[in-house]
Formats: C-alpha cells, structure tokens, sequence
C-alpha cells in the first residue's frame, strides 16, 4: 500500500517529495485557543526544493487555499483576516472567504478562489504543535485529504464532528475544483 501523506520535512530528508505534482498542508495553531489557520498548496512541476533559514522553499508555481477556524470566543471577529495579527492572518476579506457557522458557535472560513504564487513559494518549519504534512497525488488524494480536515477541525480545533464532516467535504471539493492543475499532452 501507498504511503499516502509524509510530514514535509521527513520527506525532504529522505528524498521523498514528489517533483510531478503533490500537496502541502501547513497548521498553525494558537498556543491559547482553538484559533487555527491552515494553508494548503497544490504544486507541479517542481524546478528545485531547498532548504533556508524558515523551511523549505519550492521553485515552482503554488496555487494556495488557505483555512480559517475562529472559536466562538474570538474577540477581533470583526476584524478583517488580512489584517489580523500576524499569527493570525491569511490573506482574504470576509468577501473572498466562503463561511461556515457550527453547532458551537466556531465559524470556519476557507477561501472561494485558491490564490497563485508565481515562480516559487516557501512553507515555514513548524513549531510547537503545528506541523506541515505532504499528501501524494494518488487517485484518492482528495479523499484522504478531506479525512485528514475531519480529524483535525473536530481533534485540534474543537469544532463538532458532525460539522466537521460537512466543512471537510466542502475543502474537499474546492481543493478538486480550484487547485487542479492542467497537463498538457506533449
């Protein structure tokens, strides 16, 4: 059986990061609450990966979705995520960001569009809790990666299974939809 998901920087030890095409998945997790942000990169065609001083760096074009999960308790709800403090950004408005309110009161914001990073992106080294993961591009990546966003909205950002489920299916499709890449037949 396929391994279907490494930690990034595992496989970049172990020259295991697929150059063709594959996916990142970055967490970042608040030390004091149940406020979480991902990032998710669909990649192909990779020209070189090196190491620097922050994590990796990736010479290749990136489509990026990024995640919000703000808890109930969040006291700068209104704040527009671009402009929240740095540890809590992702660059969208509340306009670009499709929304989801759960059971207890959690709200789960994901971006409509997947956002393009020309020429080359870096995914910063994980500290704490958090942790980067890279899912191979398998017939049942989506699948797997919906599962992974079950588990974790419902594990590390306290949001009820039951939404959980409805919000990963969501990522699920739009990760299918916006984050696919078009090959060419040469």
């Amino acid at each position: 059986m396929p391994v279907k998901a490494m930690d990034l920087f595992d496989a970049y030890a172990k020259s295991a990061l697929p150059k063709d095409h594959g996916y990142l998945v970055s967490s970042f997790f608040s030390t004091h609450t149940a406020y979480s942000r991902y990032e998710i990169v669909a990649y192909s065609n990779v020209k070189s990966i090196y190491p620097n001083e922050d994590g990796l760096t990736f010479q290749t074009d990136g489509k990026k979705l990024h995640i919000l999960v703000e808890p109930a308790n969040y006291h700068q709800k209104g704040m527009e995520p671009y402009v929240r403090p740095t540890a809590e950004q992702i660059p969208h408005r509340f306009n670009e960001l499709e929304a989801y309110s759960c059971k207890n009161q959690s709200k789960i914001y994901y971006g409509k569009n997947a956002v393009i990073s020309y020429g080359s992106f870096t995914v910063m080294r994980p500290t704490g809790m958090n942790f980067s993961f890279v899912f191979y591009a398998l017939p049942d990546v989506i699948d797997s990666m919906q599962l992974f966003f079950e588990k974790t909205f419902n594990k590390e950002a306290g949001i009820p299974l039951s939404d959980a489920k409805k919000v990963a299916a969501s990522v699920a499709a739009k990760i299918k939809t916006a984050m696919a890449w078009e090959f060419s037949a040469e």
